[in-house]
């Protein structure tokens, strides 16, 4: 028995040395790479530009911004353009049109104009008739370059990232490769309500442009710009000051600014000057993502956790104004993973992810009470308007009837395609 171990000990040393020694002198060690790539699809300045208008009505797919204007829903597609989407009947809303506007995210509507961004550039657009709606000018490279996935993304005179086409890929290397690199793309490894309500439209608490009488006012990373849109077709830039870093959303509400960032929330006046707003006020709160509603009392803020966020809570804030220029903490709410909000009267309408869409009774500030929870896909906008609350989730937009609270119900869903 013994013998038979040594013989056996002494075959698998020699074994192992022999690949060894041959795994060096072959030099043949390598080991696989999954990537998902995107090829960027490029068109020409004026080839982009001279298709901003109302083309076919497109599948939704990967929806952001949401704004409303009368009986019409105009709904971002993240990087593409606009979906506009006849809302007469909200039991059998009707996507109409789709504007191509590459590099879109956000988008605010006053009166028959919409503002939009088309990656650095200003878009006016005549939506008199939303079916037929017609460019009106282009302001140039007013807002950052895009950084996306090792590349910077501009809207100039040359070309134009119109979209892009997805690559799934599996590379093999060498074990002492510093990695895969295929030059001009982007990979990835391991594949409420507005002030002004008469004028303006109603966007949602994750937007970045906010409305005010006669400006335009946006967010960027780390500041706040003014547009005078005293002429509605031809916006000029007028200002723009440093908010903070990691600025998120805009809130307009009488004549202040509500900015959300991740390190807190801060109130500008625009009453006295407004194409250059001052800061009067600010309510700084733990890291974390951060979308931001206000009335005349209190401000809500709800902060959720995660990668992009850099932060760990979960949680709204309810925040006492004192005239705007002295803001407290009321009380703290736990929720789960807390994005978009709004609020009508005394109703106030959180998405909380995978939890759908709270509803509570916001009478007292100080006591918030659940009315009742809409289930439901991972949502995280919502606008409640009219007695209808129109809630964006992963899977598709969503209509509920809310005139009685106690019997809030569906009334339509338009899908997203997956």
């Amino acid at each position: 028995m013994k013998k038979n171990i040594i013989i056996s000990i002494e075959t698998f040393i020699l074994l192992f040395f022999s690949f060894l020694f041959s795994g060096c002198l072959k030099d043949n060690c390598s080991h696989a790479n999954r990537y998902t790539w995107l090829e960027p699809l490029y068109r020409t300045s004026a080839e982009v530009r001279a298709n901003i208008k109302s083309n076919q009505p497109q599948k939704i797919e990967n929806p952001g911004k949401i704004f409303i204007r009368g009986n019409y829903i105009f709904l971002n597609e993240i990087n593409k353009g606009i979906h506009v989407i006849d809302n007469s009947r909200p039991s059998a809303p009707v996507n109409i049109a789709f504007i191509n506007i590459p590099g879109n995210v956000d988008i605010a509507v006053k009166g028959n104009t919409l503002y939009a961004d088309l990656y650095t550039d200003l878009v006016t657009l005549d939506i008199s008739d939303p079916a037929n709606v017609v460019k009106k000018n282009i302001l140039d490279g007013v807002f950052p370059a895009v950084f996306f996935g090792g590349m910077f993304l501009r809207g100039d005179s040359g070309k134009i990232v119109y979209d892009w086409v997805r690559h799934d890929t599996t590379v093999y290397e060498n074990c002492d490769a510093s990695g895969w690199n295929y030059p001009g793309v982007a990979y990835l490894a391991d594949a409420s309500q507005a002030g002004n309500k008469s004028a303006a439209g109603i966007g949602g608490s994750t937007s970045r442009f906010a409305l005010l009488n006669n400006y335009l006012y946006t967010v960027g990373e780390n500041n706040l710009n003014a547009f005078n849109i005293s002429n509605s077709n031809q916006p000029s830039f007028t200002n723009s000051v440093q908010v903070d870093w990691h600025v998120e959303t805009i809130y307009p509400f009488q004549n202040k600014l509500f900015v959300g960032s991740n390190n807190g929330m801060f109130i500008y006046d625009v009453q006295s000057n407004p194409s250059l707003p001052s800061k009067i006020g600010e309510f700084t709160h733990a890291r974390a993502c951060d979308p931001v509603i206000a009335d005349d009392k209190y401000a809500y803020i709800t902060l959720h956790s995660g990668t992009e966020c850099l932060g760990f809570n979960n949680q709204l804030d309810v925040v006492q104004l004192n005239n705007f220029t002295d803001a407290s903490l009321v009380k703290t709410y736990n929720l789960t993973s807390p994005r978009g909000l709004s609020k009508d009267g005394n109703l106030l309408f959180i998405c909380d992810g995978t939890d759908g869409v709270k509803v509570y009774n916001a009478a007292d500030a100080s006591n918030l009470k659940l009315i009742t929870q809409i289930p439901g896909a991972e949502t995280y906008d919502v606008i409640a308007y009219n007695k209808v609350a129109i809630v964006v989730s992963t899977d598709g937009l969503y209509q509920y009837d809310y005139s009685d609270v106690k019997n809030i119900h569906l009334i339509s869903k338009i899908s997203i395609l997956k």
